[in-house]
């Protein structure tokens, strides 16, 4: 990951950064809050393949349950603080997004009701744990941080201490996710 520094050159809009994404279609951006530009690199196979897994067993439960819509990491979503955040995976229930009625070409203008992130081998965790907390105080209700480096899990509720998760075998959507169960082998092992 690499972050770009704009201000005080230039301050981008939002629909500067979306016209800037469109025409950088082949690379990653984020937009933090202080108008930072993130570069987000491809990941390597190990953490591809982490993550189709992830968004295999988050689209199949909600395929089942039909209770909203699922994304992968190539979606945007401007969360209230102006930031653009791409995570790997999210979930929005289905409510929350017909009552938005959204411009399919733009990002999301709403924060997820949960949100995943996968640590890749070259991620620093200070950054992706700054991310998730960002997450958090935008009204993110339940987000997971998953570190196979560590063999761990973050969990970062609204309104909750964060908890970490030494080696678990598998974790529950709660109350947002409800009957969700991600198994972990795959993904952490």
């Amino acid at each position: 990951m690499t972050v770009l520094t704009l201000n005080p050159l230039t301050k981008l809009t939002h629909d500067d950064f979306r016209e800037l994404c469109q025409i950088n279609h082949d690379i990653q951006l984020e937009l933090t809050s202080q108008g930072e530009l993130v570069l987000m690199p491809p990941t390597g196979w190990e953490s591809g393949k982490r993550n189709s897994n992830i968004n295999l067993d988050l689209g199949l439960w909600n395929r089942q349950s039909k209770l909203g819509v699922v994304f992968d990491s190539s979606t945007g979503f401007r969360l209230p603080n102006g930031a653009v955040r791409s995570p790997d995976a999210a979930w929005v229930s289905k409510h929350r997004l017909e009552a938005l009625n959204p411009d399919a070409a733009d990002f999301l203008a709403l924060a997820p009701d949960f949100v995943i992130e996968l640590r890749s081998a070259s991620d620093r965790l200070k950054p992706l744990q700054d991310k998730m907390k960002e997450y958090q105080d935008n009204g993110v209700r339940l987000s997971w941080l998953l570190n196979p480096k560590d063999r761990e899990v973050i969990i970062y509720r609204t309104g909750n201490e964060i908890e970490v998760l030494k080696s678990p075998t598998s974790l529950s959507g709660e109350g947002v996710l409800l009957g969700f169960v991600l198994d972990l082998n795959g993904i952490l092992y």
